[in-house]
């Protein structure tokens, strides 16, 4: 089982920037990427980016293409989330996962499915103001 901690959340105005990392620890014997998601008040859980692990594969919702950006350091096992030029609809409840995703993508929704991810950390709050 591998355990996540999440950090870097915090409160922004509109056009601003932060990034949140997450240290992976234990092992990941099913996993083979890493995504953020987030939640916000009243809504689904959502999926933001994934990374693969085995290829570096980037996956992206469309509405955060182009202003986030997903990496990771495995001398770290650490993956970031890049988040730049924020909206308030950004704002909400930021996890980070591990989870088992398709060795063949056949779509980007299937990737970013939360359904495919079963270790989660505890979140970290990002709130963007207009």
């Amino acid at each position: 089982q591998v355990q996540l901690v999440e950090s870097g959340g915090g409160s922004v105005q509109a056009g601003g920037s932060l990034r949140l990392s997450c240290a992976a620890s234990g092992h990941r014997f099913s996993s083979n990427c890493l995504g953020w998601f987030r939640q916000a008040p009243g809504k689904e859980r959502e999926g933001v980016a994934v990374i693969y692990s085995t290829n570096g594969g980037l996956y992206y919702a469309d509405s955060v293409k182009g202003r986030f950006t997903i990496s990771q350091d495995n001398a770290k096992n650490t993956v970031y989330l890049q988040m730049n030029s924020l909206k308030p609809e950004d704002t909400g409840m930021y996890y980070c996962a591990a989870g088992s995703c398709p060795t063949v993508p056949r779509a980007v929704s299937l990737v970013l499915s939360p359904r495919r991810f079963n270790s989660w950390g505890q979140g970290t709050q990002v709130t963007v103001s207009s």
